[in-house]
């Protein structure tokens, strides 16, 4: 079996998910984010735009009063179909969300934005569908430490990534007014572990796999079993330190 059979979907590099030993770091870092704003979506109606495999739009399910996960691709939206009926599943353009003006109390964006060639439109969208007093919820991974030196992204699918300021700015060009900006960190347990692997879990993984298909690299048994073990709580998050954060999380109002 090879890494991506479990969740049951292909693994592209695109989009991570539940199940899958070599990709448990990134999928319980975003799985950190999920928790950290659940709260926001209570008794709410709730769009997911970008729901991919759909682990965490059946997480805000949790709280919700109902979640819509949208996406535009047509594998993953049939797969949320399938292992997730707490949701309402479907599949359309992030550039025009098929949603009707001012009809959802919550849109939900993780670890999307920076995939989009005009995020300026589709903050403009997601003002559109937005009752007044509702929220955007945004994750995207921190320019200044994701790919801290060079202007072009280091994942292959992504535009444009963005810092903290460039993230705030973003949202309040779009209208929005910026509630909350946070960051995500390593807590103590991951901080061991950056010990233990020269410094850094994150470029002893990206060791690894750089050069090799998505699911077929050989991991180093050690490197694998620790990653394996990561959990969410390993993830600190707050708005200390911004600049040095992995991940940016947003809380936006539309006025």
């Amino acid at each position: 079996m090879t890494a991506g059979e479990t969740s049951g979907l292909h693994l592209t590099g695109e989009r991570t998910a539940p199940g899958v030993p070599e990709e448990n770091y990134w999928f319980r870092r975003h799985e950190a984010a999920y928790h950290a704003l659940a709260p926001y979506c209570r008794d709410a109606v709730v769009l997911e735009a970008g729901c991919g495999e759909g682990y965490g739009a059946a997480l805000l399910a949790r709280h919700a009063r109902t979640v819509l996960a949208l996406d535009y691709d047509e594998p993953a939206t049939a797969h949320v179909a399938a292992h997730y009926p707490e949701l309402d599943v479907v599949r359309g353009n992030l550039a025009f969300l098929p949603v009707a003006t001012g009809s959802v109390d919550v849109v939900a964006n993780l670890q999307v934005i920076e995939h989009l060639w005009d995020q300026v439109g589709f903050l403009a969208e997601c003002r559109r569908v937005l009752r007044p007093g509702g929220r955007l919820l945004v994750t995207t991974p921190n320019r200044l430490t994701f790919t801290p030196d060079s202007d072009t992204p280091l994942n292959p699918y992504h535009t444009r990534e963005l810092s903290p300021s460039e993230l705030d700015d973003l949202l309040r060009g779009a209208g929005f007014e910026v509630q909350l900006l946070h960051g995500v960190h390593h807590g103590p347990a991951l901080a061991e572990l950056d010990r233990r692997h020269g410094g850094s879990i994150i470029e002893a993984q990206l060791a690894v796999v750089m050069g090799s298909l998505p699911g077929q690299a050989t991991w180093p048994d050690e490197l694998l079993a620790d990653v394996a073990a990561v959990t969410a709580d390993d993830f600190a998050i707050g708005e200390r330190d911004l600049d040095a954060s992995l991940d940016l999380l947003a809380v936006a109002v539309r006025p």
